[in-house]
């Protein structure tokens, strides 16, 4: 009885495809000590934005008239949200090409929303640089239950930052200006992040809808069925 190529050849290409050294190195370059790249992103994203929330809610305890601006605890909410879709989409299993729309959709919005981290970021960095450049040059004086402060105490017409229940003006001096910083820093170092995921995803979304097809270098076998 004659056997049919085709089949033959079938166990054969199995043994290949699982053996080929091109899969798995296709495999680890998504992975770093032992997580997949952008899930340790994301894991970094959930981490600095919690950071920035609770920071920015003990600076918004220091004084009822501080501004929103100046304790952006908003873009922690907003890179820790970022950060659980990016996690709900990367703990799944690792699929080169977009096998359903729900994934789509969820890349999309992860991209989106990593992007609106990376402005809302940048901004809050912006705002507390800004407050604290002017604490730096504050003279401050304790006024019953607040701290009146002023840029330049020569000029009776200047300015009086009034900071409201506050009883000793270095919280407002110190204490803050030491938060406005960590803020700066963790602000900026989420923005780089959040750069970062969206490199990734764009990279991911160029290679799918841009480039097109894969190509592939033809080995000589694959050649002569082809010819055939």
């Amino acid at each position: 009885m004659g056997t049919d190529p085709a089949n033959q050849q079938e166990p054969a290409m199995k043994k290949k495809a699982k053996g080929d050294p091109k899969t798995g190195q296709e495999e680890e370059s998504h992975t770093c000590c032992g997580c997949r790249f952008p899930l340790l992103v994301a894991l970094l994203q959930l981490v600095l934005g919690i950071s920035i929330t609770v920071l920015g809610f003990i600076m918004a305890g220091i004084s009822s008239s501080l501004l929103v601006r100046d304790t952006p605890y908003w873009a922690g909410i907003i890179v820790s949200v970022v950060a659980l879709v990016g996690m709900v989409m990367l703990c799944v299993s690792y699929q080169p090409e977009e096998k359903t729309c729900f994934q789509f959709a969820i890349k999309l919005v992860y991209f989106l929303l990593s992007t609106l981290s990376l402005i809302t970021c940048v901004l809050a960095v912006a705002f507390v640089a800004h407050h604290y450049s002017k604490i730096m040059q504050f003279t401050c004086d304790a006024v019953l239950d607040s701290c009146q402060c002023k840029l330049e105490t020569s000029d009776p017409l200047s300015r009086t930052f009034v900071y409201q229940d506050v009883s000793d003006c270095t919280s407002v001096t110190g204490t803050f200006s030491l938060y406005l910083l960590l803020q700066m820093v963790l602000n900026l170092i989420t923005a780089i992040v959040c750069l970062l995921a969206c490199f990734v995803m764009w990279k991911h979304r160029y290679q799918v809808f841009f480039v097109g097809v894969r190509l592939h270098s033809l080995t000589g076998t694959e050649i002569q069925q082809q010819k055939v």
